[in-house]
């Protein structure tokens, strides 16, 4: 048994134990960070929620409504003015109010993609400071044409939707469009106005039923890469342009009925990635495909050249014969101290043959072939009666 000391000091122990506990206050137990969510408006009986603790309602900048199951949206009461970035994806939502997006002035970044949506608002084109939109993965069949208004627009992801074409006159208005995706669509052709989107730098419309591609891709300077694989037999041939894209790093064009490549593939001269698999190639073989892409190349400038001297001389003059027979020259010459109703030439017997061009009477067209000047010697222009090389004989 404990002696009556040994208990005292037992006693005066634990007394002295309670008073340092009651010293230290309440205990701080490990717990997790929880983020502060405010209702914005009530949407289908749930809560909206506001992302970015910290912010006041007058001064929004991020409002994050992602994956929360969402099937509509009603207009709420904070100012919407004043968000710069909306992020609607991974809901439910069918359709997007008109007015909600009006009042979005400065917005700058839309994020629509996993929805269901199957239009898009006209109001969309009150979105003048709109440089990032997303609307993949929904059921959209076309996009509005009030969308062209959004002319800083610099990204543009349209993929896995059912667009059967995009707005004829897109490319004449979006000219700051850097990228524009628009794979696993129903897309049949690619609007020639696209040829007008010189700050493009990718374009990928792959996986669509693309049968041809616009004519004037060269005018794409700063195009580096070019996807229009997977379109499978609907699209059987490139246009000779493609060739003529003199930053183009990377091509891919795999897996569709092409059989012949244009000539000009052996350009590119900044070319790193070709993608040919998958097609019924002709030209060039297997063997040569086989061997990689310089092997290409060069099967192609090989090409090009045996071409150009097989090429007869009549056809050789800068497209003359095409220029007579749009108007653009009327076979007489122009030179001074010649009569205007005096045709000129003549064979080594001295006589005359009518409807000759004498092609020293005009002006020589240097670095026609320079990518320098592609787009400035487009044929169009060429052909021009406005042309300032070829303009009409002075009488």
């Amino acid at each position: 048994m404990m002696g009556y000391e040994q208990m005292n000091q037992m006693t005066m122990t634990t007394t002295a134990m309670m008073k340092n506990f009651n010293k230290m206050g309440p205990i701080n137990t490990p717990h997790k960070k929880i983020t502060t969510k405010r209702s914005v408006s009530a949407i289908d009986g749930g809560a909206a929620v506001m992302a970015g603790e910290g912010d006041r309602r007058r001064n929004l900048k991020t409002l994050d409504l992602s994956g929360m199951s969402l099937a509509s949206l009603s207009a709420s009461s904070i100012n919407l003015a004043s968000i710069s970035k909306l992020d609607l994806s991974n809901n439910n939502i069918q359709q997007i109010p008109e007015s909600l997006v009006a009042r979005m002035l400065n917005l700058w970044a839309l994020d629509l993609h996993s929805n269901q949506l199957k239009t898009l608002p006209n109001s969309i084109g009150c979105l003048s400071k709109l440089k990032v939109l997303n609307v993949s993965g929904n059921n959209l069949q076309h996009l509005p044409k009030t969308i062209e208004d959004c002319r800083s627009l610099e990204e543009l992801n349209a993929n896995f939707n059912e667009l059967t074409m995009l707005p004829d006159t897109i490319g004449f208005e979006l000219t700051n469009l850097t990228k524009l995706s628009v794979n696993s669509n129903k897309l049949v052709v690619l609007p020639s106005s696209l040829s007008h989107l010189t700050s493009l730098r990718v374009l990928d419309a792959r996986l669509n039923r693309l049968g041809s591609l616009p004519d004037d891709l060269e005018n794409l300077v700063n195009l580096q890469v070019l996807n229009v694989s997977q379109n499978f037999q609907h699209l059987k041939e490139l246009p000779y342009s493609v060739g003529l894209l003199i930053s183009l790093v990377e091509l891919d064009v795999s897996y569709n009925g092409i059989t012949v490549l244009p000539d000009s593939i052996g350009c590119l001269r900044r070319i790193q990635k070709l993608s040919l698999e998958g097609n019924p190639l002709v030209s060039p073989p297997f063997e040569v495909v086989e061997q990689g892409l310089e092997a290409v190349k060069l099967y192609m400038s090989e090409k090009m050249t045996e071409s150009y001297k097989e090429t007869p001389m009549k056809k050789k003059l800068w497209g003359i014969g095409k220029m007579v027979k749009y108007k653009t020259f009327n076979g007489l010459s122009s030179s001074p101290g010649r009569s205007p109703g005096r045709r000129t030439g003549g064979d080594h017997h001295g006589n005359e043959r009518g409807g000759f061009i004498n092609v020293s009477d005009y002006r020589q067209i240097d670095g026609i072939a320079s990518p320098r000047h592609v787009s400035l010697f487009n044929p169009r222009r060429l052909l021009s009666p406005f042309s300032a090389y070829f303009s009409p004989p002075r009488y």
